[in-house]
């Protein structure tokens, strides 16, 4: 089943083309990652399938079901999730409020304004079971502002998992992090990630071997290659294109 579809996705801001016929399809239970040099068209991509942004023309879809023009919301209601290149969470409360806070936002308890938040048994059960895989249970009385950079990201993806969503969208998670920290964080995403489709944007590429079955590879807002890891690791217009600016960054970081 086709958890995600893209037909001839454009995207322009005025006269800048950012994203140019783009046509995927990520299958259900698949992990797809998607590269590309900064200015890619990557994070405009993200955006429209999650509908922060218009598509100037093609269509969405998802699980079977159009999407081009659904608000937002609608789209978690259909299994849709995601977590930012920047963080997004409320540094004084502590983690567990913060969990319990995106649990809520899905869930008709919302509408009950005059109970505690941990009046809720259910809820708190939940919390739990998305804290504990990212070693986040343990620390869930501490504000989001005690807690390491590295405890933070993996809490940003633990709250887009609250709306049990079955496409998940990772915008370079790993972003900010130090090489020391990434083997355990991708360990930490593949436990997060169990049974959903997974459709990520990584510039690492320990991340990107290391979690997909699958590359897509973005250039000036086109896809040029696709494959798998190993395939693209081989193409030579990728490696030129793409893995040669790694490269190239890595020997002037040497000199």
């Amino acid at each position: 089943m086709e958890a995600l579809k893209l037909d001839r996705v454009s995207k322009n801001f005025g006269g800048l083309q950012v994203l140019r016929e783009v046509s995927l399809t990520v299958e259900a239970g698949e992990y797809v990652a998607v590269i590309g040099p900064n200015g890619a068209g990557k994070t405009t991509l993200f955006n429209i399938i999650t509908g922060e942004l218009s598509a100037t023309a093609g269509r969405v879809h998802i699980f079977g079901q159009e999407i081009t023009t659904m608000p937002t919301h609608c789209r978690v209601h259909l299994g849709l999730g995601r977590s930012f290149q920047i963080t997004h969470l409320l540094a004084g409360l502590t983690v567990l409020d913060n969990m319990l806070l995106a649990l809520h936002g899905t869930n008709p308890s919302r509408y009950q304004m005059f109970r505690p938040s941990t009046a809720y048994d259910e809820l708190l059960a939940k919390a739990q079971k998305l804290l504990e895989p990212a070693d986040l249970w343990g620390r869930r009385d501490a504000p989001v502002m005690a807690i390491s950079y590295g405890e933070q990201r993996k809490m940003e993806i633990a709250l887009s998992l609250a709306s049990e969503p079955k496409l998940l969208l990772l915008d370079e998670p790993t972003a900010g992090l130090a090489i020391a920290d990434i083997p355990s964080f991708i360990s930490t995403i593949k436990t997060l990630a169990t049974g959903n489709t997974l459709l990520f944007a990584a510039h690492d590429m320990d991340v990107v071997f290391g979690l997909a079955d699958r590359v897509v590879v973005l250039y000036f807002g086109q896809i040029i290659a696709q494959g798998t890891p190993e395939e693209i690791q081989a193409d030579p217009k990728v490696k030129e294109i793409y893995l040669g600016i790694e490269e190239d960054r890595a020997d002037a970081e040497a000199s």
